[in-house]
């Protein structure tokens, strides 16, 4: 190897190789050692059944609670947007309207998604008591 160095600072063409470092060999798990890493392994076991506990209308009060909430501070910052549940949506609606005109710039969900909804759920109304 030194040869090979020497040649290399004279200026030669020899090229220094790296011989990649051999590991220990790995040998598989037998039979005699399952006994032992058996005994090692964690326990497992089920976590236990929670009761999900949910109140609807408590949450629907909630809900209501904090639309108004949200309308009084919208009105207290002189800002014309207003909120409000809609029951056959079962979600809120978004409106803003104009300071000087009151009409409404912007609806969410849109004024047609409401209005769909509605006649949905007429006409699931009628489906159901058989009546035309």
């Amino acid at each position: 190897m030194s040869s090979k160095i020497g040649n290399i600072a004279s200026g030669g063409t020899g090229v220094a190789v790296m011989q990649p470092r051999t590991s220990a060999p790995i040998t598989p798990h037998t039979s005699e050692s399952a006994p032992a890493r058996a005994d090692l392994a964690p326990k497992v076991t089920a976590p236990k059944p929670v009761a999900i506990q949910f109140n609807a209308a408590e949450e629907r009060q909630n809900l209501k609670e904090a639309v108004s909430l949200l309308n009084q501070q919208m009105s207290a910052g002189n800002r014309d947007l207003g909120f409000r549940m809609d029951d056959v949506l079962n979600a809120p609606v978004v409106t803003v309207r104009s300071d000087q005109t009151g009409e409404v710039i912007r609806q969410i969900p849109s004024e047609a998604v409401v209005r769909i909804a509605h006649n949905i759920e007429k006409m699931k109304g009628m489906f159901f008591s058989g009546k035309a």
